[in-house]
């Protein structure tokens, strides 16, 4: 066993894992400024936040405190984080499960701080969409702009942007019934 990791009979040696509550499905796995950052949906007494842990080596991992908060706009679901090295900053996008229509849209938060601290942007959310699903956004830089892949129910969107706050679709697909029926 790596030296530094803590024994305990029903928890994972190795992989992180949540003091209490439960923790679902992990988000935004980035490298910045000297540590692994693990973003994770964190359901607190059915309120779901985004938690957070950092890492040097992957094995020991330091809880920071929840990053990213449920507000009036509705629960943080999962997503994904970019380092804009251009603006040096980390950026968090999730799914918001909107409290009000339980409809889905995105959002977006900025950290200037190593992830220690977020801010929503105060436009949340920054994309809307009438489906039943649309959930889900994984941003990438591509060239010269950043690419959000997202669930859209039968079928997958492509949006692209040059600030991460505006976005343009650019393209959709789908299968057949036989080899795509949802999210």
């Amino acid at each position: 066993m790596p030296k530094g990791v803590k024994m305990e009979k029903y928890r994972p040696k190795i992989h992180f894992s949540a003091e209490d509550y439960i923790i679902n499905d992990p988000n935004g796995l980035v490298y910045y400024k000297g540590e692994y950052h693990l973003f994770h949906q964190y359901n607190i007494n059915e309120q779901i936040y985004w938690g957070h842990a950092v890492s040097k080596d992957l094995v020991r991992w330091k809880r920071l405190p929840k990053a990213i908060a449920p507000d009036k706009i509705g629960q943080i679901w999962s997503g994904s984080a970019v380092v804009d090295e251009e603006n040096q900053r980390m950026v968090a996008f999730f799914t918001y499960s909107e409290h009000e229509t339980k409809r889905q849209s995105q959002g977006v938060a900025f950290s200037y701080d190593k992830g220690r601290t977020w801010e929503k942007y105060s436009g949340n959310p920054i994309l809307t969409d009438s489906r039943e699903d649309f959930r889900d956004p994984k941003v990438f830089r591509y060239e010269e702009k950043w690419v959000m892949i997202l669930s859209g129910g039968d079928c997958v969107l492509l949006y692209e942007s040059k600030d991460l706050i505006h976005w343009n679709q650019i393209s959709s697909f789908k299968g057949n019934q036989e080899s795509h029926t949802g999210v």
